[in-house]
């Protein structure tokens, strides 16, 4: 099955709202008409409502970085599911390595955010991925395993299809280093696999995307494997010439 390509920008900790703005306008100006692909923005909680509103006819879709595995609370710093969705967030990140590293989220606390998310009619984009001991010991496997089953424990075969997964090796991100395109699609036909027995047909639409030192040099050998359908982009996502080169492979 032929899965409609994923483009997935996380900006992280940059860009003003009126840096936001001015990216966005550049981007959509460098897109092809004719793309036939999805694509995914994740800006700063500050940005999220002004571009999801000024830029809702176009191309994009808006997202949030991130949110609280509780709906409400005495919880300073945190941002609810509710809030995100009322500034126009369509799609949420979660697992993303960097919130597992330094935030200390772990499965148990992602899953909820992602029953949270699917409850408010949220796109998912889970991240799971294995670090450079886990591989070099022969892990990445069990590690996947086991971020998917607790990660997705709950999901339903019609919420599945508001979830993608991201396969973001850890050792690559931000390192300039990235995994082999091969070695990419085989821990992606691994997902395919894993997903086909728990949840049947209905993971046939599910779109498994690569990220990890992904740029506009080694994007189209990833989106050339057969269960890679998109890719999530981090560094190279901040500028929006580079990115639209990778977009517009789609």
């Amino acid at each position: 099955m032929k899965r409609r390509h994923l483009f997935a920008a996380n900006w992280k900790m940059h860009k003003t709202v009126a840096q936001a703005e001015q990216y966005i306008r550049q981007l959509e100006d460098n897109l092809r008409p004719e793309i036939a692909a999805d694509i995914f923005i994740a800006p700063s909680f500050t940005a999220l409502y002004p571009l999801s509103h000024l830029f809702s006819s176009g191309p994009c879709v808006f997202g949030a970085q991130n949110i609280s595995d509780q709906v409400e609370g005495a919880l300073t710093g945190e941002i609810s599911v509710n809030m995100v969705a009322e500034a126009g967030a369509k799609f949420v990140i979660l697992g993303h390595s960097e919130r597992r590293r330094l935030f200390c989220e772990d499965n148990d606390s992602i899953q909820r955010k992602i029953m949270l998310a699917l409850q408010n009619k949220l796109e998912v984009l889970l991240c799971i991925g294995e670090t450079a001991e886990e591989r070099s010991t022969g892990k990445t496997f069990h590690l996947i395993d086991e971020q998917l089953r607790n990660c997705l424990k709950g999901v339903s075969d019609l919420e599945l299809r508001q979830v993608s997964i991201a396969y973001e090796p850890v050792w690559a991100i931000g390192s300039g280093l990235a995994a082999s395109p091969r070695d990419a699609q085989d821990v992606h036909a691994f997902i395919r696999k894993w997903c086909e027995k728990n949840w049947g047909s209905s993971q046939e639409a599910l779109r498994i995307l690569y990220g990890g030192s992904v740029n506009s040099k080694n994007a189209a050998n990833f989106l050339n494997e057969e269960d890679i359908d998109g890719l999530l982009i981090g560094t190279a996502s901040l500028d929006p010439n580079t990115f639209s080169e990778i977009v517009n492979l789609g």
